[in-house]
């Protein structure tokens, strides 16, 4: 007929079943197209997914099912054929991670939740840390308040000696000082406190 004609196909006939027989056709010819394809790129796609899956063998299984899939694919326009191998076949290795992960949870020996930390500090923990912070600044509170500053400034704000130095509107060897007193008298504070 007029349309086998117009997409230069040989005969066809006409009726119904002539559009069947031109849609299998280029079916047939995709797949073809996948094939050539999927054989050029073979080596690259196995590389790809063994960097996936760091296994050959996993990679070489995945490869066979990424074949199988593209042996099935049907009334898809694919603009790109290596392309469009290659998200089949990262698709599928996904998909085997997920598998493999969710598998490993179900067959784990260990209890349910022996594998959840709870990385929140103890009650326990809470009060000791609460007690030194109220020695620690108790501390702060008894040093001279350029000691203070200095130390302040180093370990919360982040200065640098001589920042510390012009704001203060003394030497870096003053600051140094400064700071050496305030940590010296904190630390036997908090050393006085744990007797």
């Amino acid at each position: 007929g007029e349309n086998c004609s117009q997409h230069r196909l040989p005969h066809c006939g006409g009726g119904a079943g002539s559009h069947v027989m031109v849609i299998r056709m280029a079916e047939r010819g995709k797949r073809a197209r996948l094939a050539g394809s999927f054989q050029r790129h073979y080596q690259d796609l196995l590389r790809f997914l063994f960097h996936r899956t760091g296994d050959m063998n996993d990679a070489a299984d995945l490869a066979q099912d990424t074949w199988v899939r593209l042996s099935r694919v049907q009334d898809q326009a694919i603009e790109n054929d290596r392309a469009y191998i290659f998200r089949v076949a990262g698709n599928l290795a996904l998909d085997a991670h997920r598998r493999s992960v969710r598998r490993a949870g179900w067959f784990s020996d260990e209890e349910p939740d022996k594998g959840i930390v709870d990385h929140a500090p103890s009650q326990e923990r809470l009060a000791i840390d609460r007690d030194h912070l109220t020695r620690l600044d108790a501390a702060l509170l008894e040093l001279p308040v350029k000691a203070r500053l200095a130390l302040m400034m180093l370990r919360v704000d982040g200065l640098s000696y001589a920042e510390i130095a012009a704001r203060l509107g003394v030497s870096e060897s003053m600051v140094g000082k400064y700071i050496m007193q305030a940590v010296r008298h904190c630390r036997d504070r908090a050393e006085w406190g744990d007797e």
